[in-house]
């Protein structure tokens, strides 16, 4: 396995009916549909669909959904709120209705998100999830993470991170995004970001895809995912904010054995090692755009094509 192929191992959930995308119902299915059997399926994660969209997803993804007994379920992720006992029962019976001996299309739930202000309500949420799910709590980044990773590591579940969105104050500090590494791995809590990580590398671009859309800096997910690697393996703060700021693509080159930024070299291993335990994805409304662009990067700067 090449270097860059860890990295995206499953990297790029699909959030198609999420801003700044907004698709339909239908045109969400239809891409998770095509990027699963396209040639980048294995950087495919979950589709990422709201509670409350849950029938409507139903109602429209019969013709998508496969039926054929051994094929692989549709995986998805659902993000919460509201009366959580009530979504549990409802997500239950979702996945009874489409498991193997179901003839509404194989699809199962595996996934809640959720949002937490409190650690309290971390405890409180997940005591009313069965343990078989797993789940992600998003966090603020202005409280005392501390506080809030032990009780996510107490209550077995993981940590979510906002890296950005459709407006330039969306985006937290670099600083924060670091804090919320080094918390998350010195409590062994694994984590997910969402939003504003279209790109490899961060820089400016286009906050939507609306005509005339201001621009803002963004986070690239290289950054966000090989600052999780180094600092999954020791690295420094220091250095972790340098390569999370790093906005020349120039500074990070890649072989079939590593991917290198400015003399830090990160290998297959540490990247499947960081991938499997630690930084296990990021939510997108668009899959080509980051997989395309970092294939164009590591083809510009001699790693080859993958």
């Amino acid at each position: 396995m090449k270097a860059v192929d860890a990295l995206l191992e499953g990297l790029v959930d699909y959030a198609g009916l999420f801003p700044p995308a907004g698709e339909s119902m239908s045109q969400a299915l239809e891409g998770y549909a095509s990027y699963l059997s396209g040639p980048d399926r294995d950087a495919l994660g979950r589709l990422i669909i709201p509670f409350s969209r849950l029938k409507e997803f139903e109602s429209t993804a019969g013709e998508f959904l496969p039926r054929e007994t051994g094929r692989e379920p549709w995986k998805l992720s659902v993000i919460t709120t509201g009366d959580i006992s009530a979504a549990a029962v409802e997500i239950a019976s979702f996945n009874r209705r489409h498991s193997e001996s179901a003839t509404a299309g194989l699809a199962v739930i595996d996934v809640v998100e959720l949002k937490a202000a409190t650690p309290a309500e971390i405890e409180l949420q997940r005591s009313r999830i069965p343990a078989s799910f797993t789940t992600y709590f998003e966090i603020p980044l202005d409280g005392e993470l501390s506080a809030f990773f032990k009780t996510l590591a107490r209550s077995g579940a993981r940590a979510k991170i906002r890296t950005g969105g459709v407006t330039a104050d969306a985006f937290p500090s670099a600083e924060a995004i670091v804090s919320f590494l080094v918390a998350a791995h010195r409590e062994g809590v694994p984590f997910k970001a969402t939003a504003g990580l279209h790109h490899p590398v961060r820089g400016k671009y286009r906050l939507t895809y609306e005509s005339g859309s201001p621009t803002g800096l963004m986070y690239g997910f290289l950054n966000v995912f090989l600052a999780a690697v180094l600092v999954g393996a020791g690295g420094g703060r220091d250095d972790a904010l340098a390569l999370l700021e790093e906005s020349d693509s120039s500074a990070f080159s890649f072989s079939d054995d590593a991917i290198v930024w400015r003399g830090h070299r990160f290998d297959v291993e540490q990247i499947r090692a960081s991938r499997s335990e630690f930084a296990m994805s990021f939510g997108s409304c668009s899959f080509r755009e980051p997989v395309d662009e970092l294939d164009g990067l590591a083809r510009s700067v001699g790693a080859g094509t993958r």
